[in-house]
C-alpha cells in the first residue's frame, strides 16, 4: 500500500521563479516593477528613479537574509519580491564568507574551495526564497549579463556568448532554479555603406528585444510558450505572472465611531499628567543566524527580548569597551568567551540594571 497522495494535471496560478538578466541600462529594474505588486530588496541602490516601495538596502549577507524572513513572516506585504541585482547580492554571501573565515577572497581559500562553499550558501539563499514561493510570492531576481569565451567540447574553436555576471557554480544554480531565465539585449544589425573599397561597417538598431530560449549565444528559457524573440515589454509575460492578492475580499474600513456628549466634554477638559509605566524593551532587528559568534549572540538576544543598546551599556559599565561601541566592532573571542559563553550572567545582568529592587 502506496502512503504517499499522488497528484496529476498542471499545477495553475503557481508563483514563478524569475531571472531578468541584460547589459546595463536596458531597464531591467523597470521591467522587474511591472510584476504584481512588487517590493525590492535592493542590493546596489539602482532604484532611486522608481517610484516602487522597497526595502532598506541590505549592507550585510545576514541583513539580506533577514529582510527574506521578513517578508516570509509577513506574506501579506507584496505578491512579487525583487532581488535587484543578483550579482551584486552574491557580492555580499562571498565578502560574508571571507570574513567568516578570514580570508582576503574567495580564491584565499585554495584549491577551489571558496567556489564550492560559495555555491553551497547561495544554494540555501535560493532554498529560502522557494519559501516564499509556497506563499505564493513571485520571486524575480534581476541580473547583470557579461560576455565571455565559450569552447564545445565536440567543436573546435571558441566563440562569445552572453552570461550571467555570477561566479562559474551560483550562475548554473540559478538558472536551474528559476521557472524562466529572461535575457533582454539591444537587437543590432550590421550594413555597409559606402561604395567600392571605401564600403565601412557599421551597427544599427538598438531596439530592446527579449529572449526566451536558449541560443548558442546566450542563455534563457521558459515553460509557458514564449515567442524566441519579444519586444522587451512586461506585457509579453503578465498573463504567465499570478497575483495572489487578485480575488481577495475588500476588508471594509471601520465605521467612525459614534460621539459620546460626555467623551467631548472631557476632551475639552485639561487632562491629568499621569507618570508613563514602565515599558518591556523592544528587541532591536538583527540578522538571522549564520553560525558566527556574532549571529549566536543576535539569536539569544531574539530569545530573550534584549535590545543592542542594553548589551552595549552592561559591557560598557563592565569596563570591556567604551560607550557607544557598536556590537560589530566587538572581537570575536569577546562574543564568545565573555558574551555567549556567559550568557546567563550577561542576562541577569540587564535584568538587575532594568530592575534594581
Amino acid at each position: 500500500m502506496l502512503n504517499v497522495e499522488i497528484t496529476s494535471g498542471k499545477i495553475n496560478n503557481k508563483a514563478q521563479k524569475v531571472v531578468i538578466y541584460g547589459p546595463e541600462g536596458i531597464g531591467k529594474s523597470t521591467f522587474a516593477a511591472h510584476f504584481p505588486n512588487p517590493l525590492f530588496i535592493d542590493t546596489e541602490g539602482s532604484t532611486g528613479e522608481l517610484d516602487v516601495r522597497r526595502l532598506p538596502v541590505p549592507t550585510s549577507w545576514s541583513y539580506l537574509t533577514w529582510e527574506i524572513d521578513q517578508v516570509k513572516a509577513n506574506p501579506d506585504i507584496c505578491s512579487s519580491l525583487i532581488i535587484d541585482t543578483a550579482d551584486w547580492a552574491e557580492r555580499l554571501c562571498i565578502n560574508n564568507l571571507c570574513e567568516k573565515n578570514q580570508v582576503s577572497g574567495i580564491e584565499g581559500f585554495g584549491y577551489g574551495k571558496g567556489y564550492v562553499y560559495l555555491e553551497e550558501e547561495f544554494g540555501r539563499f535560493l532554498n529560502r526564497l522557494s519559501d516564499l514561493i509556497d506563499l505564493g510570492i513571485n520571486v524575480v531576481f534581476t541580473a547583470h549579463a557579461t560576455m565571455r569565451k565559450f569552447e564545445q567540447p565536440d567543436e573546435s574553436g571558441a566563440y562569445d556568448r552572453w552570461e550571467l555576471k555570477l561566479q562559474k557554480k551560483d550562475g548554473p544554480l540559478l538558472k536551474e532554479w528559476a521557472d524562466m531565465v529572461l535575457f533582454a539585449n539591444y537587437e543590432t544589425f550590421v550594413v555597409k555603406e559606402g561604395s567600392g573599397d571605401m564600403k565601412k561597417a557599421k551597427a544599427k538598431g538598438g531596439r530592446r528585444v527579449m529572449h526566451t530560449v536558449h541560443h548558442p549565444c546566450w542563455d534563457a528559457k521558459n515553460r509557458k510558450g514564449f515567442p524566441e524573440k519579444a519586444e522587451f515589454d512586461y506585457s509579453v509575460i503578465a498573463a504567465a505572472i499570478p497575483d495572489k492578492s487578485v480575488g481577495r475580499p475588500e476588508i471594509p474600513e471601520p465605521a467612525p465611531p459614534v460621539e459620546d456628549p460626555a467623551a467631548a466634554q472631557a476632551m475639552n477638559e485639561p487632562a491629568a499628567v499621569s507618570q508613563p509605566e514602565s515599558q518591556t524593551p523592544q528587541t532591536d532587528p538583527v540578522p538571522v543566524s549564520d553560525g558566527s559568534a556574532k549571529a549566536q549572540l543576535y539569536d539569544l538576544m531574539n530569545a530573550h527580548q534584549v535590545t543592542r543598546n542594553q548589551i552595549q551599556d552592561i559591557v560598557t559599565e563592565r569596563g570591556y569597551f567604551p560607550a557607544g561601541t557598536p556590537i560589530e566592532n566587538y572581537p570575536d573571542d569577546f562574543v564568545k568567551g565573555v558574551l555567549v559563553g556567559a550568557w546567563d550572567q550577561v542576562h541577569k545582568a540587564i535584568l538587575d540594571k532594568e530592575i534594581p529592587f
